[in-house]
């Protein structure tokens, strides 16, 4: 009993922090709840160059990563036609604060080793090689050794201050760094003087997929070819202020019934049941909000989604613990039957779910990615909710004494005495529903 009492008021401290979040972050909203920005950039050709799908795809992805470094932010960046990208960022109706994100320097810098006296490296100094001076970057395999490298290529500015730095720095590593992060730190071999480098994955070499996300990272700090803002203006949200209290409105009738239906058919259990989806959502939304994740329509969906497989779970559970009082197991152990026996299936649905939301977050565009996190994370909290939150508060509210009111559980006298009536051993087999 002492555990379950420790359990309880670290669910209690859980709910104060959750309350606490919730109060002080502010909800990011997603565009078609908040509205925000529309821009339109054309993709400009250089010297009457043909703009191709190639570079279309790199300038999307540099966009992304300029306005969406988080990964979570919604921000749609979707093609238009051959050489048009449409940007939609949420919640900023600042014309002149969208173009900014979309100019902002390109945080690609080539940094040179910087040591103590006894010629240990403890840092990294900037050399004034940036993504600036670099025309583009392209993965594909080695001619010499057949594993997949990243090519560079510097402008003229680049190539001079390249050739410069590797003669100055044969033997030593010159770091790449992208937003703060370094990438790769390659060791130069030789003076290269030609404007024209290559990063090597090392002895093991880099998988296609890393040798690809190499060239992107590179590619987004130095655009492929220059865009133009073409078009810019504010949009509302497309869902509309009446459409979003429809759907609150909706949202709680629709939880309502679902609590009220786990009291009418399980009773003390169901309302305990809702007591504990009550601190899931005040969980869920803290976690949200301390991401932070930006909620959309798709977002909300798996969020309410989420809802139902907690509740789904605690159906299990209680179905599971009211057979084992039908077959004359005592009250401690039907609760601890029906949860034992009742994880292999909560498990094994909700790790599916769970794999099912990685393949669209890493596969789907960045609504659809939305929808995926917000769902693995509910998912995720919902096992919490329900295996260990409500098996505390069954064991704090029934203990270990005997079922004397049946309805209790949804339950008769009568379904109970057909059965026999089963006396445990020890305890600590009860526990695990083991039985004479």
């Amino acid at each position: 009993m002492k555990n379950k009492l420790i359990l309880f008021w670290v669910i209690v401290a859980l709910a104060i922090t959750s309350i606490v979040v919730i109060c002080t972050k502010p909800t990011k909203l997603g565009l078609d709840l908040v509205g925000g920005s529309r821009l339109v950039l054309e993709a400009q050709p250089i010297n009457n160059a043909e703009v191709t799908p190639d570079m279309m795809s790199s300038l999307q992805f540099a966009i992304e990563n300029r306005v969406n470094k988080l990964g979570v932010a919604e921000t749609v960046v979707q093609r238009a036609g051959d050489k048009r990208l449409v940007v939609e960022i949420p919640d900023v109706s600042d014309l002149n604060q969208a173009k900014a994100y979309l100019g902002e320097t390109a945080e690609l810098e080539f940094k040179e080793p910087l040591k103590d006296g006894n010629g240990e490296i403890i840092g990294w100094k900037s050399t004034g090689l940036t993504g600036k001076q670099l025309n583009k970057a392209e993965f594909k395999t080695s001619g010499q050794t057949g594993q997949f490298v990243v090519d560079l290529e510097f402008d003229m500015e680049g190539t001079k201050i390249f050739g410069d730095l590797t003669k100055r720095l044969v033997g030593q590593p010159m770091a790449i760094f992208f937003n703060g992060e370094m990438q790769s730190a390659p060791v130069i071999r030789e003076p290269i003087t030609t404007g024209n480098a290559q990063i090597s994955g090392g002895n093991d070499g880099f998988s296609p997929q890393e040798a690809k996300q190499m060239a992107d990272l590179l590619n987004a700090g130095a655009l492929p070819v220059p865009a133009k803002i073409i078009e810019e203006n504010t949009v509302g949200p497309t869902l509309g202020a009446d459409s979003i209290a429809k759907s609150k409105v909706a949202g709680a009738i629709g939880l309502g019934f679902v609590m009220l239906f786990m009291v009418l058919y399980y009773r003390a259990p169901g309302l305990i049941a809702d007591v504990a989806l009550c601190l899931y959502g005040l969980f869920l939304f803290a976690i949200f909000k301390a991401v932070p994740v930006t909620l959309t329509l798709a977002g909300i969906a798996g969020f309410i989604l989420s809802i139902g497989m907690a509740v789904d779970a605690n159906i299990l559970i209680f179905e599971r613990t009211k057979e084992e009082l039908r077959a004359g197991r005592t009250l401690f152990t039907a609760i601890n039957s029906g949860f034992d026996r009742a994880f292999t299936s909560i498990f094994d649905s909700n790790m599916t779910t769970i794999i099912t939301c990685a393949i669209l977050y890493c596969l789907g565009t960045s609504i659809v990615k939305g929808f995926a996190l917000t769902l693995a994370i509910g998912v995720i909290v919902s096992m919490f909710s329900a295996i260990t939150i409500t098996r505390n508060f069954m064991h704090l509210v029934f203990g270990t004494g005997k079922l004397e009111k049946p309805w209790l559980f949804g339950l008769t006298q009568e379904e109970i005495d057909q059965e026999y009536q089963a006396v445990e051993t020890k305890r600590e087999k009860a526990k695990f529903g083991i039985l004479d």
